[in-house]
């Protein structure tokens, strides 16, 4: 393992965002960082009332597999899940902006309303949406990023790990054993 000796602690200040019983639902890729968000949750905040979601774009192959996936490792810990899967036609260009607004327009209707949506972004993605958003010129507002919270309809996003390096991320993963999926395109 690395040098961070207990990740767990850095993850739960993070969750400290979190409304004691807070209704949640988690945009569940089966990767490390959703995987990782959901884990913690339920370890060290078991006050909050969780469900997962898992979109399925079907762009890949192994789509259906991670779905499955998805599905197991949410039954095994006891976690509610859906499958959403997306029916819109891939357009030939554009296709990450096109799937991005597919995502958070499925999740969006997924939500109950009393629930807010957690995304497992962490700093590493904090970096890339700037350096992307410097290179399309997107000006001010480009140059803020990923905010920790935004309106989402009549709901909230909530990015919990945001402001966390992904290593620490990796070190909890590996310390809790938790089994993830690997895409290629992520």
């Amino acid at each position: 393992m690395g040098n961070i000796a207990k990740p767990e602690l850095v993850i739960q200040a993070a969750l400290a965002v979190l409304e004691p019983a807070q209704a949640c639902l988690l945009a569940f890729s089966g990767g490390k960082d959703s995987a990782v968000l959901l884990d913690a949750i339920q370890r060290l905040r078991p006050d909050i009332a969780l469900r997962a979601a898992h979109v399925n774009h079907g762009l890949q192959t192994q789509a259906g597999q991670w779905a499955e996936h998805c599905s197991k490792f949410c039954t095994k810990r006891g976690i509610d899940f859906v499958v959403l899967p997306v029916v819109a036609v891939a357009p030939r260009s554009n296709l990450e902006a096109w799937a991005r607004e597919q995502r958070y327009a499925l999740l969006e209707a997924e939500l109950r309303p009393d629930e807010v949506l957690l995304t497992a972004h962490h700093l590493g993605d904090q970096a890339e949406t700037l350096l992307l958003n410097l290179l399309r010129g997107s000006g001010p507002d480009g140059l803020a990023a990923m905010p920790l919270q935004r309106r989402l309809g009549e709901s909230l996003l909530l990015r919990p790990l945001l402001g966390l390096d992904p290593q620490v991320l990796l070190e909890y993963a590996q310390k809790f054993h938790i089994e993830v999926l690997n895409d290629p395109s992520n």
